[in-house]
């Protein structure tokens, strides 16, 4: 008889904690996770579900514009923005009841509330002790506001999307993929977006073509990007807000939100004391194993500061069942993972970019920018870009990367390519299919450059 309440007790109920909880109750463990919020984490309560539910609200403007041209009259049309957040809610307490749903029936016990490490061995939640062979943390990030005068009047993508009102005007800080995600709905909305960058240009890792499409896109939309700029200072004035820019530049907004970066959600729940080794980020440190220097405390998803997207979360949690519950010893492979950001455009992007590829060696890319077919009959004025870096030596495909309608959709499949190994040679002898924007990706034969 085992001398622990469970075999596993895991700290978070979001993707990549309650997918290694239900695996590792179907093999026999049993299973105990800890919540102290919505049942579901940062992806389907505060992240990627409703933020890409508003994205397709926001849609919807130029799509009706678009429509004229295709011998459409819509008549007047206007927006409700408590008609969207209400549905939004109502379709995430619908997905949490299913999560619910979900850890119940694979036997987990859920506890909720905040669950602090007493010991390697123990975890504590309002004051109950509860004990475990093996523990995983998967408590995930937490958006960060940086000091500056008037931090106290500034929201994070957490209330952005719970507010009462659609702000007329919104000052936008941070130029990653939340910043500029949420410019795209507030923008598509009718708000009047800036976006305060410190960099040059927004998406920094993303490829530089890449970037600055969709960057120009944002622009021609009527997003204001403030570029090398920083926030001095966020003042009320009246019944709004005026942010002090440090050039000197002051900018009206109802709403002004933060989008600066996440950090691991690790403060004061006991890792330290456990003896749980940090990076300087607040990360766990883990292993290939997802095993910290405690050999009986895992971490799995944002809180490890890895690859910060669900799906890897997912996986991680799904080989860290198969590894310590199932007898199947697996390891993740974190190459080629692809990724999206749900900007207006959106992009899709699998692999290396050009200039993270020229670092290992010569490359030769292609790339295509072109009108979409469906724009020459609305009117639209929006390009799409495609591009491909090739290894010169090998033909290998190192890299896809797409800005223009339904680019995660299209890079999706690229990936799976990428994942097998393709070479440019096979790409070109892909049949496409017509008309398609997809069919950019086999029919680019002339290299924009060879290095």
């Amino acid at each position: 008889m085992s001398k622990f309440d469970f075999d596993l007790i895991t700290i978070g109920a979001g993707s990549g904690g309650t997918r290694a909880s239900r695996l590792s109750a179907s093999y026999g463990g049993k299973v105990a996770v800890i919540e102290e919020s919505r049942v579901g984490g940062t992806c389907v309560m505060r992240g990627c579900v409703p933020k890409k539910l508003m994205v397709y609200g926001a849609q919807y403007a130029e799509q009706f514009d678009d429509a004229k041209g295709f011998g459409w009259n819509l008549g007047d049309i206007k927006h409700d923005w408590p008609t969207l957040v209400g549905n939004k809610n109502t379709e995430l307490d619908r997905l949490e009841g299913i999560y619910h749903s979900l850890l119940q029936n694979a036997g987990v016990s859920l506890i909720e509330g905040r669950g602090v490490l007493a010991d390697r061995h123990t975890v504590e939640v309002h004051g109950k002790s509860y004990t475990a062979d093996k523990i995983l943390t998967a408590v995930g990030g937490w958006p960060v506001i940086p000091q500056f005068s008037g931090q106290e009047h500034v929201i994070t993508s957490n209330e952005a999307l719970d507010l009462t009102e659609r702000p007329t005007k919104i000052v936008i800080v941070g130029g990653g993929y939340i910043a500029v995600e949420f410019a795209g709905i507030f923008n598509g909305l009718g708000s009047e977006v800036h976006e305060v960058i410190r960099a040059s240009n927004i998406l920094r890792g993303f490829d530089d073509d890449i970037r600055d499409d969709l960057a120009t896109e944002m622009e021609k939309k009527g997003v204001f990007l403030h570029r090398e700029s920083l926030v001095q200072s966020v003042r009320p004035v009246g019944g709004a807000y005026s942010v002090t820019l440090d050039n000197g530049e002051e900018l009206a907004a109802d709403v002004v939100m933060y989008a600066t970066g996440r950090a691991p959600n690790t403060e004061g729940i006991g890792l330290q004391e456990a003896g749980v080794s940090l990076n300087g980020k607040g990360a766990i440190l883990v292993d290939q194993w997802n095993r910290s220097n405690i050999d009986n405390i895992f971490a799995v998803g944002d809180v490890t500061d890895r690859i910060n997207l669900t799906p890897v979360a997912i996986n991680e949690g799904r080989v860290f069942a198969e590894t310590f519950f199932n007898n199947n010893p697996t390891i993740l492979d974190y190459a080629n993972v692809a990724s999206a950001v749900f900007s207006q455009p959106p992009i899709g992007s699998v692999g290396l970019t050009e200039e993270e590829a020229r670092k290992s060696g010569a490359v030769t890319t292609y790339m295509s920018r072109f009108r979409p077919l469906k724009h020459t009959i609305s009117g639209r004025d929006e390009c799409t870009t495609m591009k491909i870096v090739v290894d010169a030596e090998t033909d290998k495909v190192l890299g896809c990367h797409m800005v223009g309608d339904d680019a995660p959709e299209i890079i999706q499949g690229v990936a799976i390519a990428l994942k097998c190994g393709a070479t440019k040679s096979q790409f070109d002898a892909t049949v496409g299919i017509h008309p398609t924007a997809g069919e950019e990706f086999v029919t680019m034969r002339e290299p924009i450059s060879k290095s």
